[in-house]
């Protein structure tokens, strides 16, 4: 199934890809459905050469403490077009590369990006989740889709987002006096534990430490670390 759904992520044309990603949508499980976390996997993709060449990081850092376990990075072609709401049909394939890299299978994906917020509630997060079987999350910096109630200064404040009555997400303080973050589910985990992930993996800084590894990463700063 999981080979199948990647076979055709890495081929569908955009008029394709919207009812593949409706389709996808109905795979989703919003609860929780995992065992024991002990690794956990920030997941960024960014791009080069003028949008050409597509590049994936992965960091895996071991869970509660956050320390680095490994980290892979892939670049390759860019496949599918730009297209807003279809991100995930450019990103997926080379993180599934990035994915089969890894001697550590993490526990659990943070991705930076949405999941459950998006048009047809099934975002980047959603779609690797899926794709890889893995339980995931999405981790924005910035908001896509929804409207919020206010939200308090404090450290772990959030609250809920909705789309035409439902909730699809959170905005939560990772920081006091902090920019938000907006989470969402991506695949296996309920929203309240998404966010207590987010919490836990967000110690010091606005992003989650699996995020800011991975963009380190991906940006150069840092090299590549093999699992030991």
């Amino acid at each position: 199934m999981h080979h199948l759904l990647l076979t055709l992520t890495q081929t569908a044309h955009p008029e394709a890809a919207i009812a593949l990603q409706q389709e996808l949508r109905s795979l989703v499980v919003v609860e929780d459905d995992f065992g024991a976390v002990q690794t956990v996997a920030g997941v960024d993709v960014g791009f080069e050469d003028d949008d050409r060449v597509a590049c994936a990081a992965i960091a895996v850092l071991r869970f509660p403490d956050l320390t680095l376990q490994e980290s892979v990075m892939i670049r390759r072609p860019t496949t599918f077009p730009y297209v807003p709401g279809l991100l995930a049909f450019r990103e997926v394939p080379v993180v599934m590369e990035a994915l089969a890299e890894l001697k550590t299978k993490p526990d659990l994906l943070l991705c930076d990006g949405n999941g459950y917020i998006h048009p047809r509630r099934c975002g980047f997060a959603c779609h690797l989740g899926i794709v890889s079987g893995l339980p995931s999350i999405g981790v924005a910096k910035t908001p896509y889709l929804g409207e919020h109630e206010p939200l308090a200064e404090h450290r772990g404040a959030w609250q809920p987002i909705r789309d035409s009555g439902e909730v699809i997400g959170a905005i939560v303080r990772t920081q006091s006096n902090i920019k938000p973050v907006y989470v969402s589910i991506g695949h296996r985990i309920s929203l309240n534990s998404a966010i207590d992930f987010v919490l836990k993996c967000a110690p010091k800084y606005r992003l989650p430490e699996t995020t800011r590894q991975a963009d380190q990463l991906s940006k150069g700063h840092t090299k590549p670390v093999s699992a030991i």
